[in-house]
């Protein structure tokens, strides 16, 4: 093939397939591009299988490097796989890269780590809820933000692949079944095969998938459907025509796809199950756990060695800490507990770590600038992995002095009038309430409006008929009562005419003009009083 055309690869793996396709189905010969693997069963067969691939290989005169060649070898590696007696491992090599990459520093670090990880997700349960803080920076329009959630995604994937994890290889006459399970955050699946050597079930391949926005609206029982189909989509090419069990918790899913009259969609799910020949059994929750944890978040919390010596140095500073340790290393108790040195306390069955004065404030801090969230969402993240006492007090106080939060949340615009309550004076006539009530029934002199004057300490009412609402009149009965009774210290009146007081009464008095209540509910007032 000549160098540097860009449809070369392409070209000379079909070229290969073409060649041995008669191979190919019969599982004689797995080629890659230039690698090919001839898997046996023993010794006599491989060296059969051997011999006929190099025939074909001379008729169509490929070349063989023969010092690239192993042959006869129980354990090889392929396409960054270990194979070795029926079980599949990572490269080292790649799982070394993995466990060596560097910090993120940016979306193509991001892009780079997860294209890299994602390559060994069979081999990880709940990858993609694991891998969720991080993908989630992908999406179109995401900033950039690492913080402590994808921070925890990042070294829990590097922890996982660095434990060397194990698969058995498919075989198409060994017992099979697919257990399954969903829920808002995600769907998973696992792939089993009952081993020959000690007749248990062991994992072939592991599905997890992050459900969209759309199928997080789904109900429990669409998610559990969905995750079936999903599974089998996956392991498709392994379980396509032969007979296999399909493990679920939901009850109902074994006996709604029975019936003759489904929801739209779940009749189109159902169509496509009816290509597969399988049979669906229910075990109840508590026998699913190692399938439950592919479709949930794991709630973990990594502490790096820098991180874990800051806490462990602030631990020891701190007094009333110091002293729960020294008590606990005589006397047990059941809220507290020790691990790696560090105090942690049980609440509801999860142990928190016990943060020191010193640092509280400075997680508070964290966990809110993480979005600027109000009160109970900074409080719920904090408390997920961190015991603080009094912590709603301190997050209330953290946001108050956050600078970003105070300017975002300025109120703009016209301010708003002074609110109920109305605080009362300890004084009679120091306090009036004004207000109109009619229009009711014209009196002989044209009168047809009260206009009401109510002290609020005593509650004493003063009812002056008028013949209409304006200022003139209003500013008449004033005057009248002030020659009698004095000025008031405050009027607060629903009355809106700028008119309303004349000008030796605006200087004399301290007058507060508030619309705080309809002026219903004022009549409503003065019609008690009649």
């Amino acid at each position: 093939m000549p160098f540097g055309l860009s449809t070369c690869p392409s070209t000379f793996m079909r070229y290969i397939n073409a060649i041995f396709r008669h191979l190919i189905s019969k599982s004689i010969v797995l080629p890659y591009m230039d690698d090919v693997v001839i898997p046996a069963a023993n010794e006599s067969q491989a060296l059969e299988y051997l011999k006929i691939v190099l025939q074909v290989a001379c008729d169509y005169g490929l070349e063989i490097n023969f010092k690239k060649c192993q042959f006869l070898h129980n354990k090889i590696e392929f396409l960054g796989h270990i194979i070795e007696n029926g079980r599949l491992f990572p490269s080292p090599s790649k799982t070394k890269a993995v466990i060596n990459y560097p910090d993120l520093k940016n979306i193509k670090d991001v892009r780079r780590f997860l294209g890299l990880t994602g390559y060994f997700r069979k081999f990880l349960p709940s990858y993609s809820t694991i891998a969720k803080p991080l993908s989630d920076l992908l999406r179109k329009d995401s900033l950039f933000q690492f913080y402590a959630e994808q921070q925890t995604a990042f070294q829990k994937l590097k922890y996982l692949l660095s434990q060397q994890p194990v698969l058995s290889i498919f075989n198409q006459n060994s017992p099979t079944e697919i257990h399954t399970d969903a829920s808002i955050d995600g769907l998973g699946a696992v792939l089993l095969q009952k081993s020959i050597h000690d007749n248990q079930f062991h994992p072939v391949f592991y599905m997890s998938k992050k459900t969209s926005d759309h199928e997080r609206k789904y109900t429990s029982f669409e998610l559990e459907v969905l995750a079936v189909v999903e599974a089998l989509k996956k392991f498709r090419i392994y379980v396509l025509g032969t007979s296999f069990k399909i493990i679920t918790d939901c009850d109902a899913l074994v006996k709604t796809l029975s019936k003759k009259e489904l929801n739209p969609r779940i009749a189109r799910w159902a169509l496509y199950l009816q290509e597969f020949n399988y049979t669906i059994e229910h075990r109840t929750g508590s026998k699913m756990a190692h399938v439950d944890a592919l479709s949930r978040p794991p709630h973990c919390m990594l502490i790096q060695n820098s991180v874990h010596l800051q806490f462990l140095k602030a631990q020891q500073a701190d007094d009333q800490i110091t002293t729960i340790k020294t008590l606990l290393e005589t006397t047990p108790h059941d809220n507290y507990i020790v691990k790696n040195k560090l105090l942690y306390k049980t609440v509801n069955g999860t142990d928190l770590l016990v943060v020191p004065d010193e640092m509280q404030a400075n997680i508070i801090k964290t966990a809110h600038e993480r979005g600027h969230f109000a009160v109970l969402r900074t409080q719920d993240l904090v408390s997920k992995d961190f015991y603080i006492p009094r912590l709603k007090d301190k997050v209330k106080k953290c946001i108050q002095n956050c600078v970003t939060c105070i300017l975002t949340n300025r109120k703009r615009g016209k301010q708003d009038g002074t609110l109920n309550p109305i605080e009362k004076n300890d004084l009679p006539l120091h306090t009036f309430h004004l207000d109109h009530l009619g229009p009711l029934a014209t009196t002989s002199k044209k009168y047809k409006h009260v206009f009401a004057v109510i002290d609020a300490f005593s509650k004493f009412t003063w009812l002056h008929p008028t013949r209409s609402m304006y200022a003139a009149e209003v500013i008449s009965r004033l005057e009248n009562q002030r020659h009698v009774f004095g000025n008031p210290a405050r009027i607060i009146t629903v009355l809106k005419d700028p008119h309303l007081l004349p000008p030796h009464l605006k200087i004399t008095v301290k007058s507060k003009t508030s619309f705080i209540f309809p002026l219903q509910l004022v009549s409503q007032d003065l019609m008690a009083k009649f």
